[in-house]
């Protein structure tokens, strides 16, 4: 009798951990058993406006991101389980709020990313999209003043889309 208690104790403990949902914090819904590595490509600026150290740091976002919230080992090789590339297509100044006196009081950077994430073991879950952020200042401050903090917040935001889209699956 207490043979069958313990075999049934340990069957049900068994069967109930099996049941558990499995979360991961970091965001990414990635099966380790089947993604090993990724490419990452340039995204050279294709915009009208360029500001030469956009590519850079978005580059850097969104690779560092990549490689803080997942185990996927970047190469440079197309033989890669998953490569993604683009180009950042869009550089906008826009005046957004109009002051008593007829002039732009709020002007709103915006930064375009067209991004291609290629799955090469499952073709279907492949993606292509463009995706915008965007930062609003003060007309009165010059771009060139505040250009380097919008654009560090701007490709945060860039890669925080990019990543929840393709690797967080989202």
């Amino acid at each position: 009798m207490r043979r069958i208690a313990i075999i049934l104790i340990v069957a049900a403990t068994a069967l109930a951990q099996s049941c558990i949902p499995k979360y991961t914090f970091n965001g990414a819904s990635i099966d380790y058993s089947k993604y090993k590595t990724l490419s990452f490509s340039d995204f050279p600026i294709r915009a009208a406006l360029v500001y030469p150290p956009l590519q850079q740091l978005f580059e850097n976002k969104l690779l560092d991101m990549i490689q803080q919230q997942t185990r996927l080992r970047v190469i440079d090789s197309a033989n890669s389980d998953l490569r993604m590339e683009g180009e950042i297509t869009g550089y906008n100044l826009t005046p957004q709020a109009v002051g008593e006196d007829a002039y732009a009081s709020q002007t709103r950077l915006t930064v375009t990313v067209h991004v291609r994430y290629i799955d090469n073991k499952n073709p279907n879950l492949s993606k292509e999209q463009s995706f915008s952020a965007y930062r609003d200042f003060s007309a009165s401050e010059m771009l060139t003043d505040v250009q380097d903090e919008l654009c560090n917040q701007i490709c945060k935001d860039l890669a925080d889309l990019i990543f929840n889209a393709t690797l967080g699956d989202w």
